[in-house]
């Protein structure tokens, strides 16, 4: 991403244009066009703040009756928890974990892959993420995809209890 071209965006945030385009493209009815968007916000969110000014954004993504678009919204959420000085994530924490059990297994995968992230950057938040997966109740998924989730929960349960 060309991180030079800059442009202000109210109260003295200056975000990159490239950035403010990609989020723009996580909405794309084009779903591969859309991953792009997520892979380069990801990489990004990696190295700088850039993304950090859209949390209300993603938190809103949370919403979304597209399960594609609540799986970036989760993923950029967990990626940016490390930036999050004014406590946005501590704010939505509760909503965040309600995907854990969300109605799409994949989209609950992801999201219980990325808990370990959000308890690393916010270990405010470590026993609030470790009850969440204690309580939940996976038994509504259907066998294939059931034992994975589980799989996926314990493996998360582990990760965090070693931070």
């Amino acid at each position: 991403m060309n991180k030079t071209n800059t442009v202000a965006k109210g109260k003295g945030v200056v975000m990159s244009t490239n950035t403010a385009e990609a989020f723009e493209l996580l909405f794309d009815k084009d779903n591969k066009t859309a991953y792009k968007a997520l892979q380069e916000l990801q990489k990004e969110s990696e190295e700088t703040d850039h993304v950090y000014p859209y949390m209300e954004r993603l938190s809103d993504m949370l919403e979304s009756d597209n399960s594609y678009i609540r799986t970036r919204g989760l993923t950029l959420l967990a990626y940016n928890a490390k930036w999050d000085r004014a406590n946005k994530i501590d704010e939505i924490i509760d909503g965040y974990l309600e995907h854990i059990t969300d109605v799409k297994p994949i989209t609950a995968r992801q999201c219980i892959k990325l808990l370990p992230m959000i308890a690393k950057d916010k270990p405010e938040l470590k026993e609030d993420i470790l009850s969440a997966l204690h309580r939940a109740d996976v038994s509504f998924y259907e066998d294939s995809m059931r034992p994975l989730v589980y799989k996926d929960i314990q493996k998360a349960l582990k990760e965090i209890q070693k931070l």
